[in-house]
């Protein structure tokens, strides 16, 4: 190939919005050099080799946009700790299956077994997968609808839990609403019922939710919209962050 044609290739992908294949354009050609490829093959080479460099970028960015608190996987999560909690369960949702169907999961247990890690791995998975993604605490997400809606800005506002595939809302239950602002947890549910995903994080039995929500019929309303489609995944063991915890004292007493 001659300086003046990888030029104007170079030149072209850019125009193209393929500034990958601008600066490797010289790395494809020796290994198509070197595999002895065809036309086809090396066409093939080329597009793959892009399609995955877009990929890459638009998971990161969806990552950089989704607010999620880290990007922890299941790998990193330790099921031998939780024995209670059958691994294959957990693996059968990162398969993603739920959000193709616009169903929901809720993690339920108490504080520190790992359900917002859970919840950050799937969410990790989606984005992956090429979902849109977002992460809000319950308390974040109602403070923010009732500040838009002060300011006449409610359907605009709504729209940031609306939109994205996989909706996380971590911390249900940890503190009461009252029953305006549940009625606003409520148009984010009823609204994408079968539109959406939601994965939802709670120290609170299903029993529990009309002390959260402030109403026993508000509280079922949400209940019967988000459990008809719902994987619940109860998660009864230890704390990750006391055991943490326990071994840095045991560490420093056996220091000391």
């Amino acid at each position: 190939m001659s300086e003046l044609t990888g030029t104007r290739i170079r030149t072209t992908a850019v125009k193209l919005g393929l500034p990958h294949l601008a600066d490797a354009l010289n790395q494809y050609i020796q290994r198509a050099d070197e595999a002895k490829m065809g036309y086809l093959d090396f066409l093939d080479l080329v597009l793959s080799e892009e399609l995955a460099v877009k990929d890459d970028r638009r998971f990161r960015q969806g990552l950089r946009l989704s607010r999620l608190p880290h990007h922890k996987t299941l790998d990193d999560y330790d099921f031998s700790f939780q024995p209670e909690l059958d691994p294959r369960k957990v693996k059968d949702l990162a398969s993603l299956s739920f959000v193709e169907e616009k169903a929901n999961v809720a993690l339920l247990g108490p504080p520190g077994v790992g359900k917002t890690h859970i919840a950050v791995a799937l969410a990790v998975a989606a984005c992956r997968a090429g979902y849109s993604i977002y992460f809000t605490s319950l308390d974040d997400m109602v403070r923010n609808l009732k500040a838009a809606e002060a300011a006449g800005r409610l359907t605009s506002k709504l729209g940031t839990y609306l939109r994205p595939g996989v909706l996380v809302v971590d911390e249900v239950g940890y503190q009461p609403l009252e029953r305006a602002e549940a009625n606003l947890v409520f148009q984010v549910i009823s609204k994408r019922y079968e539109k959406g995903s939601i994965i939802l994080t709670s120290n609170k039995a299903f029993s529990e939710w009309g002390q959260v929500f402030g109403d026993e019929v508000l509280a079922t309303a949400i209940l019967d919209r988000l459990l008809h489609h719902c994987e619940v995944v109860p998660i009864n063991g230890n704390s990750y962050r006391l055991k943490n915890r326990l071994q840095a004292i045991e560490r420093d007493t056996d220091v000391a």
